[in-house]
């Protein structure tokens, strides 16, 4: 009986498990089914999680395109940059003779906040870190090769570099306002334009990084015959601007001058050819360096900034009215104050006036009243606002630039109608003043203000998209843009005119200045000589004008100087140096007035090359040029600018004599020098500021190597005359 029970058990037991067993290999067969139905295990695909154990993946970096002036001298570009990292895992460290990690945190903090401008505490914070290697956020990240020397000298173990880009601005403070800025996003790690052009045409400029794909064994090495996949980068497309990089220069440079002497609260200037319409140069004050982001306003008030005009609207009146054959220059009107609906319009003078005066008198000494008749009386007041429609006034220009701002002619009560005409009750912006001008200097014909030439394949140099000039009216005629030239020429040659100060020697400048009342919050106008904006808007050579000039500066501290005074720095500079650097011939009588001043018509470099250089020397000083002689040897071997280059007055010529260049000091060169140094002896340059050298990173008499990098700091003009004065004590 119980043997019987006990086989009883027995055969129970054995059923269970051959169920379970049956059960078992059921779920199995089923799982393994599946699998090769679907290949896929807990929703990942097999073939995929193989190919993540078995291949590998580099990128190919691309590089987001150039920004360009239109000689192709490189405005915007990407540069080989450091991102600063410290190891915290001591398994780094193979000898302890030579630890390859972070072993004291208080002294690493200590010595390296400074330089990465970040707090002690937060480096410690961020060296106390569970983790084995780790960064120090945007302070780490773009580090120079300067920044990357300083901090390698502290010889701090764990702390260490890894190569990568950033993007560049090898001019700083250049035309920051229209090309902005791009910078690496936290995120992705892409560098994204963020203001300007480089927002604005970031579909042309991005680049894509490719990659390549191959196979690797579990030892991470790539196999004989593997199969590679690769995908090729994409490099960002190349912008080239009408911008000039000379005339540009000459524009930051005299602004900076202004900006030391006068502290005017705005300045806006600007550069056009009126024959095309191309912006040639363009800026700001206050403005930044890119490569700081050191802003205080993103507005390009060229473009986005509507204000009062003032005297420079008279240009536009005044060839209505000629255009019309309403307007006797000789005819003769009473000057001081007109009798309007509302408050009477007075002169300039407090309404004194100059007695009966001609209108073409009423011009040069910029009489508001002349203007109100004219627009009242002898144009009249509705065919003066077909006219400023006629000139664009009344439009946007559709300049190809970001935010540009919408005009504001106030035409409602007739006071506001008539000194419409002389630039108040009226706001209108600087572009709009440029685009109405190109019809007064180019033979009636209007031309559309633009400032991208071009957008390049760099892999291929085929052209994606380019501009082409385009003419956007006729508000007068040939004969009528003549005659105003010739009466704006005596705005500045006479000696009752108000744009006395625009003398160019050499050239004759046709133009008209501006004093614009500000409007206080308080309502009214602001009061106080200071507080206007003070302009002119200038055309050169006057009989076949090269050249427009617009330059506008607001509330500058006169302390007791004419408003025309800072702009005539500004204008004059910009104006004569542009002319000569372009090769425009003086007038005639100029030349035959003054032999002598032939230095000043911009030259071509004459040939240097196998000339002694007391010779070399000699030649230089009579064009009225400075030559810095390089080396010790008896023969020129080498000169920069090279040959044929045009060039102006007082500008610098290197002269290399041997292979062996000691450093000169520098001191008071223009970054422009500073480059030409660096492309003579293929130094790599790096500079920090804007005006002019005050401090140098390779000592004066070192001797230069093909390769060095040169860092340098530029201030101000102000700072460069205090520094001469320190080395002349």
């Amino acid at each position: 009986m119980k043997l019987t029970e006990k086989n009883t058990n027995m055969n129970r037991g054995a059923a269970f498990l051959s169920l379970l067993f049956a059960l078992l290999f059921f779920t199995i067969f089923i799982r393994f089914f599946y699998i090769q139905a679907t290949g896929s295990v807990h929703g990942e695909a097999l073939a995929a999680k193989a190919e993540e154990l078995y291949e590998s993946q580099r990128t190919i970096e691309a590089e987001r395109g150039k920004i360009l002036d239109n000689k192709g001298e490189v405005i915007a570009e990407d540069k080989a940059s450091y991102k600063l990292v410290a190891i915290l895992d001591d398994k780094m460290t193979t000898n302890p003779k030579k630890p390859q990690h972070v072993v004291d945190i208080q002294e690493t903090a200590q010595k390296l906040a400074p330089l990465i401008e970040m707090k002690v505490s937060k480096v410690e914070e961020i060296l106390s870190k569970d983790l084995d290697q780790v960064e120090f956020g945007a302070a780490g990240r773009d580090i120079s090769h300067t920044m990357k020397e300083e901090i390698a000298k502290l010889e701090l173990p764990g702390i260490s570099f890894i190569r990568d880009t950033q993007r560049f601005y090898p001019n700083g403070l250049f035309a920051s306002h229209l090309i902005g800025y791009a910078q690496k996003q936290e995120d992705t790690g892409e560098t994204v334009g963020m203001m300007g052009l480089e927002k604005t045409l970031e579909k042309y400029l991005q680049e894509e990084d490719g990659y390549v794909k191959y196979e690797k064994d579990h030892y991470n090495w790539k196999l004989p015959n593997s199969n590679d996949e690769i995908i090729a980068p994409t490099n960002g497309k190349d912008v080239y601007l009408t911008i000039d990089q000379k005339i540009q220069t000459f524009l930051e440079d005299s602004m900076n001058q202004v900006v030391d002497e006068f502290s005017p609260e705005k300045i806006i200037g600007v550069v056009a050819d009126p024959k095309t319409g191309k912006i040639l140069a363009m800026a700001q004050r206050p403005s930044f360096d890119p490569n700081i982001r050191n802003i205080t306003s993103y507005t390009n008030d060229v473009i986005s900034y509507a204000f009062e005009p003032g005297s420079t609207m008279k240009i536009f009146t005044l060839a209505a009215a000629i255009e019309e054959g309403v307007y006797n220059g000789n005819a003769m009107f009473q000057s001081g104050s007109y009798d309007v609906e509302g408050p009477d319009i007075n002169d300039h003078n407090s309404g004194r006036g100059w007695g009966p005066i001609t209108y073409n008198e009423g011009v040069q000494r910029s009489s508001n009243v002349a203007f109100s008749i004219i627009a009242d009386k002898l144009l009249g007041v509705d065919r003066l606002y077909q006219y400023l429609n006629k000139f664009g006034f009344t439009s946007k220009t559709g300049i190809d630039l970001p935010n540009e701002a919408t005009s504001k002619i106030n035409y409602n009560m007739h006071r506001d109608k008539v000194t419409t005409a002389f630039g108040q009750a009226s706001a209108v912006t600087p572009i709009q003043q440029i685009q109405a001008a190109t019809a007064i200097a180019n033979n009636g014909k209007m031309m559309k203000p633009y400032a991208i030439e071009k957008i390049v394949n760099p892999d291929d140099d085929t052209v994606v998209k380019e501009t082409k000039p385009k003419a956007v009216g006729q508000p007068i005629s040939e004969k009528t843009a003549k005659e105003v030239l010739d009466i704006l020429e005596t705005v500045v040659s006479s000696e009752k005119g108000t744009g006395k100060s625009f003398r160019i020697e050499g050239y004759k400048v046709a133009g008209k200045t501006g004093t614009a009342q500000i409007y206080s919050p308080s309502g009214g106008y602001l009061s106080g000589n200071d507080n206007h904006v003070f302009s002119f808007l200038g055309m050169a050579p006057k009989d076949d004008p090269e050249l427009i000039v617009y330059v506008a500066v607001q509330k500058p501290k006169l302390e007791g100087k004419a408003g025309s005074v800072p702009v005539s720095m500004i204008f004059n500079t910009v104006m004569k140096n542009s002319l000569q650097y372009l090769q425009i011939d003086p007038t005639e009588e100029m030349e035959s007035a003054d032999k002598s001043k032939t230095v000043e018509e911009g030259i071509k470099l004459p040939t240097l090359v196998g000339m002694k250089p007391t010779d070399a020397e000699h030649q230089l000083e009579e064009l009225g040029l400075e030559p810095i002689i390089l080396g010790n040897g008896q023969e020129i071997i080498a000169q920069y600018p090279e040959v044929e280059t045009p060039i102006i007055v007082n500008e610098k010529v290197l002269l290399q004599t041997s292979e062996n260049v000691k450093m000169p000091n520098m001191t008071g060169w223009s970054k422009r020098d500073v480059m030409k140094l660096g492309n003579l002896i293929d130094l790599s340059v790096n500079s920090e500021g804007s005006g002019y050298v005050t401090k140098q990173s390779i000592k004066k008499d070192s001797v230069l190597k093909k390769g060095d990098v040169l860092s340098v700091t530029l201030k101000t003009t102000i700072v460069k005359k205090q520094t001469e004065e320190k080395e002349e004590d």
